[in-house]
């Protein structure tokens, strides 16, 4: 595969203008959403920061999690932070890139804990966050707007919640690629759409 972030104008060592710059990628479950971020964040540089807000609730998930650590190997510092994902990035500096994985479970352990308002507030704390993070952040997150409307409330309040907090991210990242079978899609790139 072809480096995007080469396609995209490569960062040099000294380049201060690609230092912080928030990259965001989205689409459906099983995309490549998690690999795409994690080769993107390796040709960076070697000192990789991994935030993970996964929890391990049940079985498949903690085999969900073993596969992740197993892919990504020692090479990555893993901060787990299910819910506190802005203190995570803003206490973990001096990294060459960090992959922030992913937001959609980071909202699912925050609906539980908090009301809307106080969720959008976090969702703007993590934004300047990795604003002020010294390195290129991958954010990951799911694409859930594309199925039909849940029958219950909390799974329409997720879903919302999910679209709006995308949303959001999107407008605030420099570049946006969403992720189908495998393959990028630049939705955008250097801040225009497109």
């Amino acid at each position: 595969m072809k480096s995007a972030l080469t396609a995209g104008g490569a960062r040099g060592k000294d380049s201060k203008k690609n230092m912080n710059r928030i990259i965001l990628i989205t689409g459906g479950a099983r995309s490549g959403k998690s690999r795409y971020a994690e080769e993107r964040a390796r040709e960076t540089g070697a000192r990789l920061l991994y935030v993970a807000t996964a929890e391990a609730g049940d079985d498949e998930m903690s085999q969900r999690i073993a596969a992740h650590c197993a892919r990504r190997g020692d090479e990555w510092t893993t901060i787990e932070a299910p819910v506190e994902i802005a203190r995570a990035v803003r206490e973990n500096r001096g990294f060459d890139a960090a992959v922030v994985d992913c937001v959609t479970l980071w909202l699912s352990n925050l609906v539980e804990r908090a009301d809307d308002t106080a969720i959008e507030r976090a969702v703007e704390e993590f934004i300047a966050a990795v604003r002020g993070f010294d390195a290129p952040a991958f954010i990951v997150t799911n694409e859930l707007g594309s199925g039909i409307v849940p029958e219950n409330a909390l799974a329409r309040r997720f879903r919302d919640l999910a679209g709006r907090t995308n949303q959001r991210l999107a407008e605030a990242a420099d570049e946006v690629v969403l992720m189908v079978a495998g393959l990028p899609i630049f939705a955008k790139k250097g801040g225009t759409c497109g």
